[in-house]
């Protein structure tokens, strides 16, 4: 995937490694500041039975204003999307979207700076939850 990474936790349910993804990203500087449940709503608006899947937008109100302050039309590539999704086998995917591959977009390399600072964070988060999955 170029334009994300991921890692698969084998313990728990959606909202247990919901829970452990908002507290790592916290730890990182980050807040929750959208959540989209897929599988609720293609089942409410399309009557179609999903996995559980859950896009969560993610924002460390730091950078995003120093990101705004270079660019204000930044925002439409804000925030960064985490995925948790349920694989065919139980086990569970967190996926990350990639800040530099996004950000690379506005070709600035005040804003390419700030994607390499996300997405280190970002990848601190996803080594964090590989520690703690004790799989």
């Amino acid at each position: 995937m170029t334009y994300g990474f991921s890692t698969s936790l084998k313990n728990g349910s959606l909202q247990e490694i919901e829970q452990k993804v908002s507290a790592a990203l916290m730890e990182e500087g980050f807040g929750i500041l959208t959540e989209i449940d897929v599988q609720a709503t293609l089942k409410k608006k399309l009557d179609l039975d999903r996995s559980p899947y859950k896009i969560l937008g993610a924002c460390n109100p730091s950078l995003a204003k120093e990101a705004l302050d270079i660019d204000p039309d930044i925002g439409l590539l804000l925030p960064c999307n985490v995925v948790i999704r349920e694989e065919e086998d139980g086990s569970m995917t967190v996926a990350f979207m990639d800040p530099i591959a996004v950000l690379k977009l506005v070709d600035r390399p005040e804003i390419i700076r700030l994607a390499e600072d996300v997405r280190s964070r970002l990848l601190r988060v996803k080594e964090q939850l590989e520690r703690g999955s004790g799989d």
